[in-house]
């Protein structure tokens, strides 16, 4: 997966009883030549399966796929461990891995595991921290220490391995300004896509925050979560009342996607089902095999 290629994927929420679907779907996928999968990381809900654990099983039986969990439910996954996991994945995998990256949205879900609750503004605090530790242990070095308000390590050796990207979920403004400093890349929270009002006041937010600290705003990817189905005749209307994409014939999947990239700076697509869940493997199929390969060839023109 290149830095700078416009990136096509596919998103899942899957219960244990479904690890087998989960995993043909992904080597559907990985045959299909999609770029990555993703899975949601909800550890409190016990019909679950726990988001690293399957990324490593099944980046064990793909080839080409890469996986991340969209995103990281951070507070209970403390950053020296997270770096250690990612770090691991990334060695195993041959670099088929990226770091999703959230503050924690559920608290008082979160805090019924025995993590003790933060304010908002505390993290969001912690979420750039950890984002910042986990690229400090990671790539080698000397031994690292650090000691901020929410994480301290001392005398830490960092990983001999690159950190992956890290991608985040950021919605609020704090939130989106730490993406801006300090990440690589955005999601942008509850589907919202290039045509959204979220988008167009989000957006300015990352990079005016990281021009601020001299970064190249233009270096920071935006990969859309997008649901929608795939159908066998065009839509009369692609977009409902509210203008959400609801999704259209090949072809309209097509000339929309082309339009975000080269209009709105898209940097890659997750399919997910018309509901936000998991797409049903004949979609999957379709996106692999129809649209996305029409994408890319539109894209080289």
């Amino acid at each position: 997966m290149s830095e700078h290629e416009t990136v096509f994927g596919f998103g899942a929420h899957s219960g244990i009883t479904e690890a087998p679907e989960l995993l043909s779907m992904a080597r559907q996928a990985d045959r299909d030549g999609l770029d990555l999968f993703s899975l949601s990381d909800h550890p409190y809900i016990g019909e679950r399966l726990d988001a690293y654990a399957a990324l490593g099983f099944i980046l064990g039986g793909t080839r080409n796929l890469a996986g991340f969990a969209n995103v990281t439910n951070l507070p209970t996954r403390p950053a020296p461990m997270l770096a250690r996991t990612v770090t691991s994945l990334s060695a195993l995998s041959d670099g088929r891995v990226v770091l999703g990256m959230g503050a924690g949205g559920r608290w008082d879900l979160i805090s019924a595991m025995g993590v003790p609750p933060l304010s908002p503004g505390e993290a969001v605090d912690a979420f750039e921290e950890a984002i910042v530790l986990v690229k400090k242990l990671s790539g080698g070095g000397p031994p690292v220490t650090f000691h901020g308000r929410h994480y301290r390590v001392d005398e830490i050796e960092p990983a001999p391995v690159a950190a992956p990207p890290v991608w985040t979920g950021s919605v609020g403004r704090k939130s989106l300004a730490a993406t801006g400093r300090v990440a690589d890349g955005w999601l942008p929270g509850h589907a919202a896509d290039w045509l959204s009002r979220r988008y167009r006041e989000s957006r300015p937010v990352i990079d005016e925050a990281a021009a601020a600290v001299g970064r190249d705003p233009g270096e920071i990817r935006t990969v859309f979560n997008l649901p929608g189905r795939i159908t066998d005749r065009p839509l009369p209307a692609t977009r409902d009342r509210a203008g959400r994409w609801i999704g259209g014939s090949a072809d309209q999947w097509v000339e929309e996607l082309t339009t975000a990239v080269r209009d709105h700076g898209a940097s890659g697509f997750m399919l997910f089902s018309p509901q936000g869940g998991t797409p049903d493997p004949a979609s999957l199929g379709r996106w692999g095999g129809e649209v996305v390969p029409a994408v890319r060839e539109a894209l080289t023109k």
